[in-house]
């Protein structure tokens, strides 16, 4: 299986996870109302222990083709949730820093709004002035903070994808595999669990030793 493929699968899995969509541009001249405190939910009643995972199926005997499922090596691997959390920390950091400025805007614009008849000639022009400088701002850091973030997500499938490759190719080589299909682009409408590698990746991928970071100068 080729990395392009891998990239390919789990590239929509890190922008639904990551949350960039809630970093959403707000139209020039509106800023975002406050949202009302919301009610913490009740505790749910306790569920009832769910029970004994069963163990996989050995993989069959002479098979020449198996499946694996990308964004799940992505999602449950150690490296994946770490490439994850990565993403998540700088995304939380902009929308905090968007907010902020969304903040500070729509003080403005309400401070014009509800004294703007009584302010001077100056002062209401220096107000409509910084109102208009905070939009643009604004709509600048937004742009800023979207490319920021592709790019760590490109840095993160890259890294992933360079990591999991070797391993996915020894696999195959070891089973003397033909084929091995992306489970969730090849569109089957049934396959047999016990030729899906996807476990054994993941567990292979967590036990791969771990690069060390360089020495601090």
């Amino acid at each position: 299986m080729k990395g392009s493929a891998i990239a390919a699968s789990i590239a929509f899995t890190l922008v639904m996870s990551s949350g960039l969509s809630a970093l959403a541009q707000t139209p020039a001249g509106q800023a975002k109302p406050a949202q009302p405190p919301q009610t913490p939910p009740a505790q749910p009643p306790a569920a009832a222990a769910p029970a004994p995972a069963q163990p996989p199926a050995p993989f069959p005997v002479g098979a020449k083709f198996a499946y694996i499922d990308p964004p799940r090596i992505f999602q449950q691997s150690a490296d994946g949730k770490a490439g994850l959390a990565r993403i998540q920390a700088l995304t939380q950091k902009k929308q905090t820093e968007n907010q902020a400025k969304q903040k500070a805007l729509q003080d403005n614009q309400q401070k014009l709004q509800a004294s703007g008849n009584v302010m001077s000639d100056a002062a209401r022009g220096q107000l409509e002035k910084e109102i208009e400088r905070q939009q643009t701002d604004m709509q600048r850091f937004q742009q800023d903070a979207q490319a920021e973030i592709q790019e760590l997500q490109n840095e993160v499938q890259a890294e992933f994808v360079k990591k999991a490759q070797p391993i996915i190719t020894a696999i195959s080589q070891e089973k003397g595999l033909q084929m091995l299909f992306n489970g969730t682009e090849a569109g089957f409408a049934w396959a047999d669990p016990a030729l899906d590698l996807t476990a054994e990746v993941i567990k292979r991928l967590d036990a791969a030793p771990k690069a060390s970071a360089p020495p601090k100068l």
